[in-house]
């Protein structure tokens, strides 16, 4: 079944602007939709339906940032066909409403892990990115892999596929195997490990499950090896940034005024 896997994977990535449903993606494999469902959430680690709206949402996000559709307009071209309710969606998955995302801040610090774009904020975002979460626990996450890297991020995301900032973020010193992550509240999480090529491209990814059980000081130690993105993959875009924190660096002089682009 890989085959119809992988199928299905391409399918939903060039269709990504038409309704498909998982019935339509079973006939195009002749298989029935349950036993298509249960093969390529066993495959993948996410249903059809989780993978697809992740696909929307990536091409959402990339097409605010890079383009000046309207919103509107970005709404028809991604399958929807609300704005009302992919507005809805949206802010509730990534926490910024469309308008929002398109602040410069959620630009610089965009990491984007997908086989055709890929992007790893610079060292200066990163560090200034890095911090404690909101609970009490640490970890300590060991990454194979990442010894040509240019710079290696280690988040904990809320959910399989991330679609918002990390709760907690670390950084791999040059030489060092790994990093800790500290601030952990209790819960399931993923921590994802990302390297980036000197061109800032995504030069290798890894994603593990982790769960943090309450009153919880100190979690077993998460090992990771660095891969290239797979075609497989649920493609993955989150902010580090903090839209209401700003640019890292100096703050803007008293009384000066952000332009945003103008969305629908």
């Amino acid at each position: 079944m890989q085959a119809a896997v992988e199928h299905a994977v391409s399918s939903m990535r060039s269709r990504y602007d038409e309704p498909i449903t998982t019935h339509d993606l079973a006939a195009e494999v002749f298989v029935s939709p349950f036993h298509f469902s249960r093969v390529f959430s066993s495959t993948i680690g996410v249903t059809p339906g989780r993978f697809l709206t992740a696909v929307r949402l990536f091409e959402a996000k990339r097409r605010l940032l890079t383009t000046d559709e309207t919103v509107a307009d970005i709404v028809c071209s991604v399958g929807y066909s609300s704005v009302g309710t992919f507005t809805s969606r949206f802010t509730r998955a990534v926490g910024l409403t469309p308008g929002q995302y398109r602040d410069p801040a959620v630009e610089a610090g965009l990491l984007a892990v997908s086989t055709d774009y890929s992007r790893v904020p610079s060292a200066e975002v990163l560090e200034h990115a890095a911090g404690e979460g909101p609970g009490a626990a640490s970890v300590s996450v060991g990454v194979e892999g990442a010894e040509d890297a240019d710079r290696v991020a280690v988040g904990v995301f809320d959910g399989s596929v991330p679609q918002a900032a990390p709760v907690a973020l670390a950084t791999v010193t040059p030489g060092e195997q790994g990093a800790v992550l500290e601030g952990l509240p209790a819960g399931e999480w993923t921590v994802l490990a990302v390297a980036a090529a000197p061109d800032a491209s995504v030069a290798g990814v890894a994603t593990a499950a982790l769960e943090v059980r309450p009153h919880e000081d100190v979690v077993p130690p998460v090992d990771m090896t660095l891969a290239e993105p797979a075609p497989t993959d649920a493609p993955i875009a989150v902010s580090l940034l903090d839209p209401a924190e700003g640019l890292p660096g100096p703050s803007p002089a008293a009384g000066a005024v952000r332009h945003l682009r103008a969305v629908a």
